[in-house]
Order: C-alpha cells, then structure tokens, then sequence
C-alpha cells in the first residue's frame, strides 16, 4: 500500500486533534474530488513499519483524539488487507483513541453485504472503527457548512452501534451531547 499524506494535526477530518493518513488508490473517481492524486495505487510514498511507528508515534500525545484514515479509498481490498494489522496496534497501543473511516462505499449496502469492497478482512477492519462517513462525494451536493464531510449526501455513522444494532445509526458528535 502507498499513502499520500500524513497530518499529525488535523482538526478538519474528524472529532478533536487527530492523526490523519491519506491512502493512495480509490477506483470511484468521484468528479469534483478534492485529493485526485490519490486515485493512483502507487502515489506517494509506501507505507512501511517506519511509517506505521511514525504514525503510532504520532497519536501518543494525550490532545490527539485518535487516527482518521481517508484518502484515496481505504476500503480498496488491497489497502484493507494493510491497514486491518496496522489498526490492531493502534487499538492495542491507544484502546481510549477513536478511529474515523472516509469510504465512498455505502456502509449497509457495500461494506456489510456483497460488494466489490469486501474481502476476508472488511468485518475487522469495520469492528475497529468508530466513525465511518460513507458515501461517495457528490459535486451537485457539496455543501461546505456541512461538517466533517464534504456532500449533503454522506453519513457520519456510529460502527459500534450501527454494528449492535443491526441498522445504521448516525453519529452524535460528543460536543453536541456535552461530552468532553
């Protein structure tokens, strides 16, 4: 697998202070798509064991909330297949920090049943996230005053619950219901 970006402080792509990492590869092409660049399987750099403990490195801190994976298309099968043993330590290392997913995939429709995103390690990699905002972006429903995602279009959906559940339920930001 390649990524594109690492941002040790990111406050855009997620709840709070987080890590964020960019993967490279996405089939969607999603017109109107702000990282392009990362379309491409092979942008960037690869991502190794420095780059795993840099990014372990990084989420010590305690005013990081947690790990946001974006990109590119982390539910690709092939940048699952990295990512699921590199978030095994991550909730080993940091169980207290949450971990937010950017797919284009549709959570109930793609990633939970018969889609091209599945793969022996998409239930695993799902049952480590937190947030999941699913859905591809749509240009003719971009919405800037929307948070955390960029089209009218995305759910910002709660994993763990939607998982318990059975049906999806969406996120409540802990600010909102005066967590801190």
């Amino acid at each position: 697998m390649y990524y594109g970006e690492i941002k040790k402080c990111d406050i855009a792509n997620g709840e709070g202070v987080r890590v964020s990492l960019f993967v490279s590869g996405c089939t969607h092409h999603c017109p109107g798509c702000f990282n392009e660049d990362t379309w491409d399987f092979c942008y960037g750099k690869a991502f190794t064991q420095e780059t795993e403990e840099e990014l372990l490195n990084a989420l010590e801190p305690g005013y990081i909330n947690g790990l946001s994976l974006l990109g590119g298309e982390p539910f690709e099968p092939q940048n699952q297949r990295v990512l699921v043993p590199f978030l095994r330590k991550v909730k080993e290392r940091y169980p207290k920090k949450d971990i937010w997913c950017y797919s284009g995939y549709l959570f109930d429709r793609e990633l939970l049943s018969g889609s091209r995103a599945r793969c022996e390690v998409t239930d695993e990699m799902l049952s480590m996230l937190d947030v999941l905002v699913d859905g591809r972006f749509v240009e003719n429903l971009k919405d800037i005053t929307l948070v955390f995602r960029g089209s009218s279009n995305q759910r910002l959906i709660d994993v763990r619950k939607s998982l318990q559940e059975g049906s999806v339920v969406l996120w409540e930001s802990k600010i909102k219901r005066g967590i801190s």
